[in-house]
């Protein structure tokens, strides 16, 4: 293949492998495709590779150029995509050294260019280390079981409680208390208390089951309540995704005092208690187990429920649609929007504060 039909598209000087070409190498890069969409360059020096993704397509080979140290793959992406990726080298993930926005040690994140900005994100490397809550909560967790450690941040002196499911990886991965601060501090939301809850078993926890519910309303609030964090317990926001999203939307139906802001991102919506095990999970009855419940009528009038779901889940968004109206038809607020990902954390980042804003207006 001629190498201008390769990499001089890219703005890539020189022999692929050279030190001018590598000088100059950065990734990924994109190019219009003809259908609307974008051809997207990954590059990885050294030896084989596979391109991995978080959930928008299957693993991809890289392709050797010669008999150089360049590897390379072409992937077609649509319009709008923020995805996480990670090269796999014999059974071992790495980050792309060419990209400084990672997210966490081992994964990086790509956009398309007509992908919208994230503000308050910061660009991390897979070097870089992510700041830490100072206050620890040693929470026993008798109705759950073992030992958890939860972290605590009052972004902006504190305020309203802001739980966030799936904590670590907003802690590890992502840096949502540098995002939160940020987000406060411009007066795109009042001051909050982030509460960062680490899951044991997602599986177990989030399904639509009380225990978890119970364990955070009797144990882990009083926790942080006596922290000495500014915190109001009386005024809670969950903010989930995935799973966590669908324990959230659970959370809001049956412990309506506890919780009456949610923010949801690609909820799993399509969950019943036998889903799990069923060869094709999302194929089972639309909106799952909470469709079910919202036909039962509650009255939701007290809440205010944000709904999220990545533009690219075709298969999510039957099962979103579905309990987007139910809510609104049980009376709850809603607030509905679509993000350029698919299943993907990367696309959540900016609907997390943007909901979470406006759960507490």
């Amino acid at each position: 293949m001629p190498l201008e039909t390769v990499f001089a598209a890219y703005g890539l000087p020189g022999e692929p492998g050279s030190r001018e070409f590598w000088a100059a190498a950065a990734g990924p890069g994109s190019v219009p495709a003809g259908d609307g969409g974008w051809t997207t360059l990954f590059l990885w020096r050294g030896s084989a590779a596979d391109l991995t993704f978080e959930s928008w397509s299957q693993d991809v080979p890289l392709r050797r150029w010669l008999d150089t140290d360049c590897w390379y793959a072409e992937v077609r992406m649509p319009a709008r995509l923020r995805v996480t990726y990670r090269f796999l080298v014999g059974g071992t993930a790495y980050a792309d050294p060419l990209n400084p926005v990672g997210a966490g040690g081992d994964r990086s994140v790509a956009a398309t260019p007509d992908a919208p900005a994230q503000p308050h994100w910061p660009l991390l490397g897979p070097d870089d280390v992510l700041p830490v809550p100072r206050t620890r909560v040693r929470w026993a967790g008798e109705r759950l079981g073992g030992r958890r450690t939860v972290r605590v941040h009052p972004a902006g002196g504190g305020g309203p409680v802001v739980l966030l499911l799936d904590g670590d990886d907003w802690l590890y991965l992502h840096p949502a208390m540098t995002a939160f601060d940020s987000a406060v501090a411009s007066g795109e939301m009042p001051p909050v208390t982030l509460v960062f809850l680490p899951t044991r078993d997602r599986e177990a926890e989030f399904a639509c089951r009380p225990e978890l519910w119970r364990a955070v309303r009797d144990e882990l609030l009083p926790l942080v309540a006596e922290s000495g964090v500014p915190a109001d317990t009386d005024r809670l926001v969950v903010a989930g995704q995935s799973l966590g999203g669908l324990s959230a939307v659970y959370a809001a139906l049956e412990f309506p005092d506890l919780v009456s802001r949610v923010a949801c991102q690609s909820g799993s919506l399509w969950w019943t208690p036998d889903a799990v095990r069923s060869p094709d999970p999302l194929g089972g009855p639309v909106g799952g187990a909470i469709a079910a419940r919202l036909r039962e009528r509650p009255d939701l009038s007290g809440l205010r429920i944000a709904f999220d779901v990545g533009e690219h889940e075709t298969r999510m968004l039957p099962h979103c649609e579905r309990i987007e109206t139910l809510a609104e038809q049980a009376g709850a607020t809603v607030r509905v929007s679509r993000s350029p990902s698919g299943h993907d954390r990367a696309g959540w980042r900016h609907a997390l504060l943007r909901d979470v804003g406006w759960a507490l207006a």
